[in-house]
């Protein structure tokens, strides 16, 4: 239940957190299991119903194959959460079920480049200790055998510690562990934040409240450019709309991880397989100059990506493919990055009791675990304790200093 002011004295919360979905409910989380902390946790959403977060719309997946070491120890530390989720964020004797699903992605490479791309990654992942297997186009046909390998020369595929999971399972799991801790929630929209020299002092509501805080956390997803634009701060953060298609197939793919195709196209199954077939998900990244910007639509998909780009390029990869039925398809945003497509995370520079988690470009529930439990870290005791996430601090944005990441989706 949302919480209501009482109007007639000022309001003040130790720390406000703008954006209720998965990352603000784990910062929240976070926060209150801290036993150095005891403020007043508030956290604005401003649509209680997540059906337009990108919590709800993602096709929910984590992987340790990233190219660079921070975002694989994130994901490393979030696959150890997610396997014990249930005693994690247990309420009571309730338990919570995401139906974490180690199948492993598999990225293929059909060019020399690309190969030699998946061997460099595999080098570093290694050293962090993911369990990716990398395999030459023999060693492919043998492990996957409905795959068409004539034109690939490698592949790496996460033995384990890779799949996928309930998204709107995770998201309500951390709400409902955070609202147990005590962290209020309430229903409303940040019209700006207010500033004064080097901090935030007060939230302003677009229905006139005004929330005086120690600190706030930027977690508005696809608004948050706009929070932290009110204080100042200018992060190259743009809600842009990918697509999620489903479809039916009857033919066997066997143990089908969650694969990306040369083209760009990735596919991985959904639920168990019924008499009808197994379900499948897919979709693509589109190229940066057709990157389409988020409008708030989740039912309005452009079928013909799918028609005309995606199945086509499944088929060719996987024969069983050529004969399925299409299944619905939805919408949903990413808070895309511009400048690496990595996210944005901790203190805000100048303004020193800003914390930012923002633009995790596609990223963001599967790295929820580990930033909210980094940005809460940061805010009780000054630094990242648990995992060191310098690598993706502010710092870079000022500087104009990219942290490439070669492996995005």
């Amino acid at each position: 239940m949302s919480q209501t002011p009482n109007r007639s004295t000022p309001e003040t919360a130790d720390v406000v957190i703008v954006g209720g979905a998965a990352m603000g409910s784990s910062v929240a989380f976070h926060l209150l299991s801290d036993p150095a902390f005891s403020g007043r946790v508030l956290v604005i959403e401003k649509d209680p119903t997540y059906a337009r977060s990108a919590s709800a719309l993602s096709a929910a997946s984590i992987r340790q194959q990233f190219s660079s070491p921070v975002n694989i120890r994130i994901s490393l530390y979030g696959v150890a959460f997610l396997r014990d989720i249930g005693a994690r964020l247990a309420v009571g004797d309730e338990r919570p079920v995401i139906d974490f699903t180690e199948g492993g992605y598999l990225y293929l490479a059909a060019t020399p480049e690309g190969a030699e791309t998946l061997a460099c990654n595999h080098a570093v992942q290694e050293a962090e200790g993911a369990d990716i297997v990398l395999f030459d186009a023999a060693g492919l046909k043998d492990r996957f055998p409905w795959l068409v390998t004539d034109d690939l020369l490698a592949g790496a595929w996460g033995r384990s510690g890779e799949g996928w999971f309930d998204g709107w399972g995770l998201l309500q799991a951390f709400r409902k562990k955070a609202r147990a801790l005590g962290a209020e929630y309430r229903t409303g929209e940040v019209a700006r934040l207010e500033r004064q020299g080097g901090r935030v002092v007060a939230v302003h509501l677009a229905d006139g409240s005004r929330i005086a805080c120690g600190a706030v956390v930027d977690c508005a997803g696809s608004d948050g450019r706009r929070i932290a634009a009110s204080a100042g701060i200018d992060i190259p953060v743009y809600p842009r709309k990918r697509y999620v298609f489903s479809f039916t197939c009857k033919g066997p793919v066997d143990n089908c991880p969650l694969m990306i195709d040369t083209s760009g196209a990735y596919v991985r199954p959904e639920g168990h397989r019924g008499a009808d077939g197994q379900m499948f998900i897919c979709g693509i990244s589109p190229e940066p100059e057709a990157d389409p910007e988020w409008d708030g639509d989740a039912e309005t998909v452009d079928w013909s990506l799918f028609e005309e780009v995606i199945w086509p390029a499944l088929a060719m990869r996987v024969p069983a493919f050529e004969h399925i039925r299409p299944g619905r398809a939805w919408s949903g945003p990413y808070d895309m990055n511009l400048l690496d497509h990595n996210a944005i995370v901790g203190r805000a520079g100048e303004v020193e009791n800003l914390f930012l988690a923002n633009g995790f470009s596609g990223h963001g529930l599967q790295q929820s675990p580990a930033v909210g439990r980094g940005i809460a870290e940061e805010i009780v005791h000054g630094r990242f304790v648990t995992l060191d996430l310098a690598d993706l601090g502010y710092g870079r944005i000022l500087a104009e200093r990219p942290l490439r990441e070669a492996n995005v989706i």
